[in-house]
């Protein structure tokens, strides 16, 4: 998730509790969402994570694009 950021997401994952939460959150949220898939879980439960993590991976890339923006990069 957000390669061009790899140096960005490094200094935040140092220095940022709340950001490592939620990278770490989301990267569990795909897992679950690949083994719901393989185990033909609900549709509904399914779309209900994807929409979960995908709220977080908006959260994420917002940390990413303030720290830019506070750190003239």
């Amino acid at each position: 998730m957000f390669h061009e950021y790899r140096d960005i997401i490094t200094q935040l994952k140092q220095n940022d509790g709340h950001f490592v939460s939620l990278f770490e959150k989301h990267n569990e949220l795909d897992e679950l969402i690949i083994q719901m898939e393989k185990n033909h879980v609900d549709k509904i439960e399914i779309e209900t994570k994807k929409k979960e993590k995908l709220k977080l991976k908006d959260d994420v890339h917002n940390m990413i694009i303030k720290y830019k923006k506070d750190n003239n990069l």
